[in-house]
């Protein structure tokens, strides 16, 4: 999966890079040089967040989708989104009928920020509605977030309490106990997948394999940060983080600008040469896929 989020500013400053010019060349250069180290690997576009036919229509128009076999889009009505749970399958149609790729649905999650029993409700719900109706369906997430890690945002200080969602959207808490949700996981696996985000050496990696066996999940969705791939020991992170995950069929998101070598010194800007991600696409490719 080539970036993520890159219509949220969370993830991509399109401040510096208005109309997504800059992205549309990155991912097209990244998607070719995927392509040309594993002939037929799935290449998938980071997953957009809002729901906007037409900001995919934008980066079509300037050759963003020339290089890459599926579009992924994420929703969160019960805490983000601005339209509500049952309105899922018109969400997913309005991309679908737009797209000429299939289209995954990378991110769906509800929070348990207000009740746990909401989490169980609007997992079952959300299954209700979707399930054999995208390619690709990842829950979001395994883990909740621990409160001494910032949440990947730019909105902090507008969110108000809504930032505070971004710690409450695992099945499992903090402490390591499930939450009601979790039981209910098992029934709707494998036609529903993971995705769980492992910070660099994230001590919580093998017993996020432990539970993701015991819960039937097949699909797993993660990520590899370019910027990570500038620190110290990052070859024996990222060896035993995918050593780890061989068991399930992995989506491996490529995402975030090391400080030094974006137009600004943030994660999310575009890089000053494009050329420099797709190498580390390609590179991850050679070495995992």
């Amino acid at each position: 999966m080539l970036w993520n989020e890159p219509n949220n500013l969370s993830h991509w400053d399109f401040g510096a890079d208005p109309g997504w010019g800059r992205f549309s060349q990155m991912v097209r250069l990244a998607g070719a040089a995927v392509g040309a180290e594993r002939p037929g690997l799935t290449r998938v576009l980071g997953g957009t967040s809002p729901i906007d036919a037409g900001f995919l229509r934008l980066l079509e128009s300037q050759g963003g989708l020339a290089e890459v076999d599926a579009v992924a889009i994420h929703g969160f009505p019960l805490d983000w989104n601005h339209w509500q749970i049952q309105e899922w399958p018109a969400r997913l149609a309005e991309i679908t009928s737009a797209m000429r790729l299939p289209v995954w649905i990378s991110e769906v999650g509800v929070s348990s920020f207000g009740a746990e029993e909401v989490q169980e409700w609007g997992l079952r719900r959300t299954a209700e509605l979707l399930l054999g109706k995208a390619p690709r369906i990842h829950w979001y997430s395994l883990f909740d977030l621990p409160r001494a890690w910032p949440a990947t945002t730019r909105h902090r200080e507008a969110e108000g309490s809504s930032y505070y969602r971004h710690f409450y959207m695992g099945l499992i808490r903090e402490d390591g106990t499930p939450k009601p949700a979790l039981a209910a996981f098992p029934a709707l696996a494998p036609g529903l997948g993971i995705c769980q985000w492992f910070h660099f050496e994230d001590p919580r990696l093998d017993a996020g394999v432990r539970w993701l066996k015991d819960l039937g999940v097949r699909h797993l969705r993660t990520g590899l940060s370019w910027a990570d791939s500038f620190r110290p020991g990052w070859e024996a992170w990222f060896d035993r983080q995918m050593r780890a995950l061989e068991p399930f069929e992995v989506t491996v998101t490529f995402c975030f600008t090391p400080e030094h070598r974006g137009l600004k010194p943030h994660h999310t800007s575009p890089p000053r040469e494009p050329e420099e991600y797709a190498d580390f696409c390609a590179r991850m490719v050679r070495r995992y896929a």
